[in-house]
């Protein structure tokens, strides 16, 4: 299956708004912007929720007959392993294949010395496209090896696997190693790419992790001059391993946790545009949020249930951000007692957590920790997918809003 130019990446979390985030996609197409829904859903949220992919399955081709989208879709296994992957095999046609626990791990001696022998060709300087020449030596090809090869082979055993299960079907494959405490440079995502095309996984989406903080549901935090460089320079050395390696022409960048990385979306903007490169931007759980903000809108019944999950995610502090450390950064000292959260009224409690950063009322801590309190909602059962179908004229409106007015507009129509 090739993968259109553009595509995103939407989590529905409850699986009741297929059909909101595929009205922003439409809205983009009548616009002359066709990018692709993918719906993804790793396996920890389904694990959380008690859902399963079928039932994201379901959803997602329901949405699409019924607001008659005659476009590709896709469904994600999101950051899959083989010991998950099975669980997505009869539903999905995406695999985010997740090799960060595995990149640091040596392969064997000899496999390290054929990929220095194959590569030292490019020993001097490496011409990007457009961007001028960057710096390879013996030294670098060997740490690159040695840190990446048996994460990339380990890759390839997945994707064969995964292959080999949907045997005559169409399927997407995308590598992720986003979830690493270490960036990986564009030299060194060169290599991985030469690695990746060694083992022939016909990868057309790849997530590498860049410099900054990506925190779940937030703008990005770090330096944006030092992120405009690394991106340019992903995007060409993507264009030049194509060239070199004989990869998928559509292989792109995906930018994972990128929903309202406002302050980069500039950045990515223009340089797509500047080098006429695709993008794959995956969304990360903000469409929960607006379920959130849409049922405080709501008032009422709508109104209770949000407060009354903040004050479980209060209670349940280190539960909930425990498995998300490393992309939250709340300070728990600003985050609002439950009993001021309780005098609000709707419009003040969907101000403070919508992402509008020209609000005095909003707060990014409250917003991080509801984020990863989706776990609360899900426990509550019916009764909080009950008040997603009483208030769903509220909640829709947000959720398209969102991913139109935020998130594509920035990126695809600025």
């Amino acid at each position: 299956m090739t993968l259109s130019k553009f595509s995103f990446g939407v989590g529905d979390r409850f699986a009741h708004q297929a059909q909101a985030q595929l009205k922003a996609l439409m809205m983009a197409e009548k616009k002359g912007v066709t990018i692709t829904p993918v719906w993804n859903k790793s396996f920890r949220e389904h694990a959380t929720i008690g859902s399963d992919p079928v039932e994201t399955r379901f959803h997602a081709d329901e949405a699409v007959k019924e607001l008659g989208w005659d476009k590709s879709y896709l469904l994600d296994a999101d950051h899959i392993n083989l010991g998950n992957v099975d669980f997505f095999i009869d539903s999905c046609d995406f695999y985010t294949i997740d090799v960060a626990d595995y990149i640091g791990r040596e392969s064997s001696k000899e496999s390290i010395q054929a990929f220095c022998k194959n590569y030292e060709k490019y020993i001097g300087n490496l011409e990007l496209p457009e961007l001028g020449s960057v710096a390879v030596s013996a030294d670098l090809i060997k740490e690159v090896a040695t840190k990446y090869l048996y994460a990339v082979e380990e890759a390839g055993k997945i994707q064969r696997y995964i292959a080999e299960k949907k045997t005559g079907q169409e399927v997407v494959f995308e590598v992720s190693m986003d979830e690493t405490e270490e960036p990986q440079s564009p030299v060194e995502l060169f290599f991985i790419l030469a690695a990746l095309a060694d083992e022939k996984v016909p990868v057309q989406t790849i997530a590498p992790k860049f410099s900054g903080r990506f925190n779940k549901g937030v703008d990005y935090v770090g330096d944006l001059e030092q992120f405009k460089i690394e991106f340019e320079q992903d995007v060409a050395v993507i264009k030049l391993a194509v060239q070199e390696f004989g990869l998928d022409a559509n292989l792109k960048l995906s930018v994972h946790s990128g929903s309202d990385k406002f302050s980069i979306y500039p950045i990515i903007r223009d340089t797509i545009r500047k080098f006429d490169a695709g993008l794959h931007l995956k969304t990360a759980g903000t469409t929960w949020l607006e379920e959130l903000i849409g049922l405080a809108e709501a008032g009422g019944p709508g109104l209770a249930i949000a407060k009354d999950i903040y004050r479980n995610s209060l209670e349940k502090y280190d539960e909930l951000c425990a498995p998300y450390a490393t992309v939250i950064d709340i300070d728990p000292e600003k985050l609002p007692s439950f009993e001021e959260v309780n005098s609000w009224d709707g419009q003040t409690f969907a101000a403070t957590l919508r992402h509008d950063q020209n609000n005095p009322k909003y707060n990014l801590h409250f917003r991080q920790l509801l984020h990863v309190g989706y776990k609360v909602a899900s426990q509550m059962g019916r009764i909080y997918l009950s008040a997603l179908k009483d208030n769903k004229k509220y909640i829709s409106k947000n959720v398209t809003e969102n991913i139109f007015e935020r998130h594509i507009k920035p990126l695809f129509l600025g």
